[in-house]
């Protein structure tokens, strides 16, 4: 799932787990990976729980913004695993957006 709006990045793995819980109203233990952007599209942090803890993942890019970010009125974007690899490597050729 990506959620559509920055984030703010200050926070850790308890502020991302809070944000799914309040403001995207998902149970962040369900083992569904959630992918976060930060304001300036520089750096996305990925949240999934594996049963006994939760991962927080980053990816920084060392030059440019990420191209490609869904554009969306819902605050979650289903995406698969194609998609997600397009984003994540900055390649929205294969991106569809929504």
């Amino acid at each position: 799932m990506i959620a559509i709006a920055p984030a703010d990045f200050r926070c850790g793995i308890d502020g991302f787990v809070a944000r799914c819980h309040k403001q995207l109203n998902q149970d962040a233990k369900s083992g569904i990976l959630y992918v976060f952007i930060n304001r300036r599209k520089t750096m996305v942090r990925a949240l999934v729980y594996d049963g006994t803890g939760y991962w927080l993942m980053t990816k920084r890019l060392s030059k440019g913004k990420f191209k490609g970010w869904p554009k969306s009125s819902a605050s979650l974007c289903n995406v698969v695993a194609r998609q997600l690899r397009a984003l994540l490597t900055n390649n929205d050729e294969n991106w569809i957006k929504t």
